[in-house]
């Protein structure tokens, strides 16, 4: 059984930053593929960005060059780097891990953390 907590969320300008980190117990972090999603109020929870257990990313269009993800096998951690942040970027940023290749389906990822809120004021 893995665990996952999310911390960083915050609320930020239009054109700042943010990192969120991701921090995992109970499993072999290093064979897992992580994924972070988020959820706005009534929406879907959608892929934002994703690493493989070999390091491969992937991203969102709506992030690509802003957003960064990485991961830290030895503290068991994924980040994910949010630059120039838009409005549209708030939302409740969840993480996901998943056996080797990050996904786009949120339904593929066995384990989630709580989610951090992260809003971006205009």
């Amino acid at each position: 059984q893995v665990q996952l907590v999310e911390s960083g969320g915050g609320l930020v300008q239009a054109g700042g930053s943010l990192r969120l980190s991701c921090a995992a117990s109970g499993g072999t972090f290093s064979s897992y593929a992580m994924g972070w999603f988020r959820q706005a109020p009534g929406k879907e929870r959608d892929f934002v960005a994703g690493i493989n257990n070999g390091g491969g990313t992937y991203y969102a269009d709506s992030v690509k060059g802003r957003f960064t993800i990485s991961r830290d096998n030895a503290k068991s951690t994924v980040y994910l780097q949010m630059n120039n942040l838009k409005p549209e970027d708030t939302a409740v940023y969840y993480c996901g891990a998943r056996p080797a290749y990050s996904s786009l389906i949120a339904s593929s990822y066995n384990y989630w953390g709580q989610g951090t809120q992260v809003t971006v004021s205009s």
